[in-house]
């Protein structure tokens, strides 16, 4: 059976990126979640998609030239705040494993330090489109996880990925296709698909052979998951 991912907590069901949503992920039954981080301009780490803080608060600007307490003072959606990282580590404690994707330049050693501090290594799977900030956190420490994602990657991509040593390898659903499944799973390594939000989309990549989903709607997921 495939494992769920909840995508920015449920983001087609809560605020996403916010405590709210991971929340509501996690009431669902999904096996992991997903946030973003990026750093703001005093270099304090927050839990965002976007480069502009605009789409998802009601406040406007560029991450990195807002300080975090001017952050902190926006409405993420039903008044919630925009969450830190180490905020979103004590949610899922002992619920859920996280996938942190590495959005903002930089992001790396303050994610790896946060989640050490937090003693959830073994929780956490650091991830980011771009290879050379896994590099970073695999040159941190020994043992830590990450992976890979990618929206339309070559077979010399992924064969880089694996070769790193990915904890597992995350690509846009409306590309997958068998061949890529092949490969990555030929090479020991998890494949994980996103964003498929109906349950036709879903249902296709589990016809695909994918090892889990990611999903701004996983309660559409786990509902056949269960009937099924």
């Amino acid at each position: 059976m495939v494992y769920v991912v909840g995508h920015r907590g449920a983001a087609g069901l809560a605020p996403e990126n916010t405590l709210k949503g991971f929340k509501r992920a996690i009431e669902l039954g999904v096996d992991l979640v997903e946030c973003d981080v990026r750093l703001t301009r005093d270099g304090r780490l927050i839990v965002m998609h976007d480069e502009t803080v605009d789409r998802t608060t009601n406040g406007s600007g560029a991450v990195r030239d807002v300080d975090f307490e001017a952050v902190r003072a926006l409405d993420a959606g039903d008044g919630e705040q925009v969450p830190t990282l180490d905020e979103v580590l004590d949610v899922v404690r002992g619920h859920v494993k996280l996938l942190c994707e590495l959005k903002g330049e930089r992001t790396e050693d303050a994610a790896v330090d946060a989640v050490l501090a937090h003693d959830m290594a073994a929780d956490v799977v650091f991830t980011s489109f771009h290879l050379d900030r896994i590099e970073r956190v695999k040159a941190r420490r020994e043992g830590l996880l990450f992976g890979a994602i990618f929206s339309n990657p070559s077979t010399d991509d992924l064969a880089r990925a694996i070769d790193m040593g990915v904890a597992g390898i995350g690509i846009l659903y409306k590309r997958l296709c068998l061949e890529m499944v092949d490969q990555v799973l030929a090479g020991g390594v998890d494949l994980r698909a996103w964003n498929p939000d109906t349950l036709r989309e879903q249902l296709a990549m589990i016809a695909l052979g994918v090892s889990g989903i990611s999903t701004n709607r996983p309660d559409i997921l786990l509902e056949h998951l269960r009937n099924a």
